[in-house]
């Protein structure tokens, strides 16, 4: 094989709401973690379960997409490159080691519109009955595709 490859596919919770830091007037980057779970039986019959965390990048359209739709707690399988930084911090080198996402699948369900949910619920509390429709967040990319038309 002549090339190398970096490619990251996770699906895992968010542990933390979307963090968006805009740095100039178009451009932005969104960040947050999500934990991905492993569950396997020991040889002593011991159910183990080990977390793992990961911290996942966004750019642009795709951080501005997370921000607005995404919350702890909800499922996303995430398709991206890991990234190692270095700093420097007051003569300590850091490094961190990061996912920067090339595109983003919402998996958990949300309401089409939250407020008009609220509005409802206040609205007509005896009226429970009535069910919200639920609609999937379309899958996100960001960045170009080789399809030639």
């Amino acid at each position: 094989m002549n090339g190398t490859t970096n490619k990251v596919l996770l699906i895992g919770n968010l542990g933390d709401d979307v963090k968006l830091h805009n740095f100039d007037e178009q451009n932005c980057i969104g960040r947050f973690p999500i934990a991905t779970t492993e569950s396997y039986i020991s040889r002593t019959g011991e159910r183990i379960t080990e977390t793992e965390w990961h911290n996942i990048v966004t750019r642009n359209k795709l951080a501005e997409l997370c921000d607005r739709y995404l919350k702890k707690g909800d499922k996303i399988f995430v398709e991206g490159r890991i990234k190692t930084r270095k700093w420097d911090d007051n003569g300590q080198t850091r490094y961190t080691t990061e996912i920067v996402a090339n595109s983003i699948e919402f998996l958990t369900p949300k309401v089409e519109n939250e407020n008009r949910q609220t509005t409802q619920e206040d609205s007509s509390k005896t009226a429970s009955s009535q069910n919200t429709p639920i609609v999937e967040p379309p899958f996100i990319e960001d960045g170009e595709d080789d399809l030639p038309f």
